[in-house]
């Protein structure tokens, strides 16, 4: 898995990266199919304070791209915000992705 994390208008620290790596863990743990992951971190210069960090992230995972965007006050909030859709996301493409047919009643008697 390949992680890629930039950003814009905004310097970004080991502990930042650090963060970010921990978080985003969790998604190659529940999905092992994960080919590349990018994440932009900006600060948009807007006048009042309110959802001014944002952050986006790029999965690539075998056969599809995710993408999910967050804005908060907090940029670490913004962060756990984007984590949390993700999970989402990947859960949801793992149970269209599983083969759910079963046998019929018919052929197990």
């Amino acid at each position: 898995m390949n992680l890629t994390i930039s950003g814009h208008h905004l310097e970004v620290t080991p502990a930042l990266r650090g963060y970010v790596t921990t978080k985003l863990e969790r998604i190659s743990r529940h999905f092992d199919q994960v080919v590349d992951i990018k994440v932009l971190l900006t600060v948009d210069n807007l006048k009042e304070k309110d959802l001014r960090q944002k952050a986006e992230c790029n999965v690539h995972v075998k056969g599809r791209d995710l993408f999910a965007e967050s804005a908060h006050a907090d940029l670490y909030a913004a962060v756990d915000e984007l984590a949390d859709k993700l999970d989402r996301q990947v859960l949801r493409y793992k149970d269209k992705t599983q083969d759910h047919h079963h046998g019929t009643v018919k052929r197990l008697m």
